[in-house]
C-alpha cells in the first residue's frame, strides 16, 4: 500500500501544483490554515480548479492543519519570559507593567508635537541595549511614513544612554514609504531582514497617515478598512514569529459626536482599536512635559504619567 504524501506546503495538496500554489498564495491564501477553511466554490474560481478538485485540497489541508491547546498556568509561565523595551521613565515602565513588550503591538495616539514620535525614537535606542539592561538586544526596522525619522536625535538619545551612536544607527532599518502600497510591502518582505539582523522591534510612524490621504471618504472606507486589517495582522504575526515588539504611532480627529469632555478620537476605527494590544493617549502638556495615559491593556489597569522630553531623550 503505497504511504500518504506527508503535506507541509501548499504545494503538496492534491491537485496543487506550483502554478496553482503561486495564484493561491497572490490571493491571500498563503497557508494551510486559510485554505482549511476557505470555500471550495471560492478557490475554484480564484485559481480556475474544479469545485471537486478544490474541496479534495480544502479537506487535506483541513486534515494537515493542528491545533495546540496550552493550559493557563503554561501560558502564565511564559508571559514570564516575554521581553520588555524601558522607556526610561520608571513611572511609564510601571504603567506598562514593565515596559513595551515584545510579542504585541503598542500604539500611541494623539495630536501633533505629543510626543509619539519621540518615545518611537527612545524606544528604538532603547530596544538594542542588552536585556538585563531593559532593551532586547536586537535591532530595529523603522517605517517612517512622514518623513520624521532624524537619525541626529537618534545620536543625542544614544549619547545620552551612553552607547555608540555609530553603532545604534549601523542597527536601525528605515524604510521611508511614501505609498500605502511601499508601507504593506516594507512589512510583507520584513522576514528575511528579521533573521538576517535580529530586528526585535519594528516602528511603524505613522500607521494611518499614508491610509488617511489615499482613502478619503466613506466610500473609501470599506476597501482602506480591509488592506489596514490584513495589515496590522501582518504586524502581529511577525511580533508573534519573531519575538519582537511592535511600536506604532496614530492620529487622532475631533469627534463631533462626542459634546463634553475631551473629543480627541484616534483615526483607524475599530479595526485598530481592536489590533492594539497596548493603547497610549498622549497630550501636550505645559513646556517639555507630556501627559500619558493608559486607554487599553489586557493585563494593567488604566492610570496616567507625566514624562519629559529632553535633548538626552524621554525622562520621568
Amino acid at each position: 500500500m503505497a504511504k500518504e504524501k506527508s503535506i507541509k506546503e501548499i504545494e503538496d495538496l492534491p491537485g496543487v501544483g506550483p502554478t496553482i500554489a503561486e495564484k493561491l498564495r497572490s490571493s491571500g491564501y498563503d497557508t494551510l490554515d486559510k485554505i482549511g477553511v476557505a470555500s471550495p466554490h471560492e478557490l475554484s474560481e480564484l485559481v480556475g480548479m474544479s469545485v471537486e478538485a478544490a474541496k479534495k485540497a480544502v479537506d487535506a489541508a483541513k486534515q494537515a492543519t493542528t491545533l495546540e491547546f496550552s493550559t493557563g498556568s503554561a501560558l502564565y509561565d511564559e508571559r514570564k519570559t516575554i521581553g520588555r523595551i524601558t522607556t526610561n521613565c520608571k513611572e511609564l515602565n510601571e504603567l506598562l507593567g514593565g515596559g513595551v513588550e515584545a510579542k504585541g503591538i503598542t500604539e500611541a495616539y494623539g495630536k501633533f508635537a505629543s510626543g509619539k514620535t519621540q518615545l518611537g525614537f527612545q524606544l528604538t535606542v532603547n530596544a538594542q541595549l542588552p536585556v538585563e539592561s531593559g532593551g532586547l538586544g536586537g535591532g530595529v526596522l523603522f517605517i517612517d511614513t512622514e518623513g520624521t525619522f532624524r537619525p541626529e536625535r537618534i545620536e543625542a538619545i544614544a549619547s545620552a544612554s551612553s552607547m555608540d551612536p555609530k553603532e545604534v544607527l549601523a542597527n536601525i532599518f528605515v524604510v521611508r514609504a511614501t505609498t500605502t502600497e511601499q508601507q504593506i510591502l516594507s512589512i510583507e518582505k520584513a522576514d528575511k531582514l528579521i533573521k538576517e539582523h535580529n530586528i526585535k522591534l519594528i516602528v511603524v510612524d505613522s500607521l494611518m497617515s499614508l491610509f488617511r490621504s489615499e482613502y478619503p471618504g466613506r466610500g473609501a472606507l470599506g476597501e482602506r478598512q480591509q488592506k489596514l486589517n490584513s495589515h496590522i495582522h501582518r504586524l502581529q504575526q511577525l511580533a508573534d514569529n519573531h519575538n519582537l515588539a511592535v511600536y506604532i504611532t496614530n492620529q487622532v480627529m475631533d469627534n463631533p459626536g462626542i459634546l463634553f469632555g475631551d473629543p480627541t478620537t484616534p483615526v483607524g476605527g475599530n479595526i485598530v482599536a481592536h489590533a492594539a494590544t497596548t493603547r497610549l493617549y498622549m497630550r501636550k502638556s505645559k513646556e517639555d512635559k507630556r501627559i500619558i495615559r493608559l486607554v487599553d491593556s489586557p493585563n494593567m489597569p488604566e492610570g496616567e504619567v507625566v514624562i519629559k522630553i529632553t535633548a538626552g531623550g524621554i525622562r520621568d
